[in-house]
């Protein structure tokens, strides 16, 4: 079974946590890992680039001049893609770039980088957040106290707005839900803080 210390709001510590080795003791899979980070990035594709073809830019119906006799290229309609203004050739075409893949493999992956972010000291385990007021002062000042610096991102079950609000201010970190995890942004963020009941809520949705 794998321990991990549990810390309140003044760095204190409280206790240690028992983690289910199934979620944050996963040996490192290079490839599984590489392969959700692609998957995860190709769904956030927008895929909104688009160019005309000939066939779909307005005008040029009529053929400029005669085929013959005037001296200049035989051209059928103004919006020839060597024309300014034609029609694009082989552009880009709206499309989408996601796909499927395995919910196992995903699951498998985010546990991958928890266990990594266990092992390296890269994650913090509090007790509660909860700020009576929306002062990112405060948020500082817990940040401070677990001695965290860099890119850090928060996870919670339910985010309170006072935290929302202390957090959004600080450069460098994240909030989220705990359903909302996700392997790139605990790849982006150097350090990770879990409340014990987003703890829970990952463990029991992780497990299975």
């Amino acid at each position: 079974m794998t321990t991990a210390v549990l810390y309140d709001m003044k760095g204190k510590k409280e206790g240690e946590v028992k983690l289910l080795k199934e979620v944050f003791g996963v040996p490192v899979n290079e490839s599984i890992v590489h392969s959700a980070v692609v998957h995860f990035l190709a769904s956030k594709r927008r895929g909104t680039a688009s160019t005309k073809t000939k066939a779909e830019v307005r005008g040029g119906g009529v053929k400029p001049w005669r085929q013959k006799g005037t001296g200049r290229a035989r051209v059928g309609s103004i919006r020839s893609p060597l024309w300014r203004g034609g029609g694009v050739i082989f552009g880009p075409k709206g499309r989408d770039y996601s796909y499927s893949l395995p919910k196992k493999v995903k699951k498998l992956a985010l546990k991958i980088v928890l266990s990594e972010k266990l092992k390296g000291k890269k994650l913090k385990l509090v007790s509660t957040l909860e700020l009576k007021q929306p002062k990112t002062k405060e948020m500082v000042k817990i940040l401070s106290n677990l001695k965290l610096k860099g890119k850090i991102l928060v996870v919670d079950e339910m985010p309170s707005k006072n935290l929302a609000l202390a957090l959004r201010n600080i450069d460098g970190a994240k909030l989220i839900r705990e359903t909302e995890l996700n392997i790139y942004d605990v790849l982006a963020h150097e350090n990770l803080i879990l409340t014990k009941n987003a703890l829970a809520k990952l463990e029991e949705r992780l497990k299975k």
